[in-house]
């Protein structure tokens, strides 16, 4: 979410739709508030079971893993998570690779599911699953993925060496 309108804070609706809300959850921030809050709580979950995943397949495989270059591998990847689901590079460098047109047509539209669903109506979609923009954002995490993982080998073989 991005802007400066309010939204409630437990699940980010917007103020004008029930203005009427008291007590907790009456509560209110920005929409560009309540993205951060909901991309930190996402990279903080999504972090703590990558590392307790890779703790956990090192460790059955024998393998003993520096806390150094696992906290960096861990670190690189939580960091730059947090960036890319905020969207904002990732349509910095469409538009630097000369992309942004190709980001804008390749959207999809979700069917409309009636009354009392996600979508009661028709809906186009510029950053869900099946859009450029889901694809680019895709393509980073991996690469980004690789290259946590070659910094964490790096760490963990340098410091083999000096035992």
């Amino acid at each position: 979410m991005h802007g400066s309108h309010l939204v409630y804070k437990n699940d980010g609706s917007p103020v004008e739709e029930n203005p009427w809300r008291h007590g907790k959850e009456g509560r209110t921030c920005t929409a560009s508030a309540y993205g951060r809050r909901s991309v930190s709580r996402h990279v903080a979950s999504y972090s703590a079971v990558q590392l307790a995943s890779t703790l956990a397949v090192t460790r059955t495989l024998g393998y003993r893993v520096p806390a150094s270059a696992l906290l960096t591998g861990a670190a690189i990847n939580a960091i730059t998570h947090g960036i890319l689901d905020r969207r904002e590079p990732l349509l910095w460098l469409a538009e630097k690779a000369g992309k942004a047109g190709y980001i804008k047509h390749a959207t999809v539209v979700r069917k409309a599911g009636g009354e009392g669903t996600e979508y009661p109506e028709a809906v186009q979609d510029v950053s869900g699953p099946g859009t450029a923009l889901m694809e680019l954002d895709q393509a980073a995490h991996r690469a980004i993925g690789v290259a946590a993982a070659l910094v964490t080998t790096w760490i963990t073989l340098r410091k083999g060496d000096r035992r």
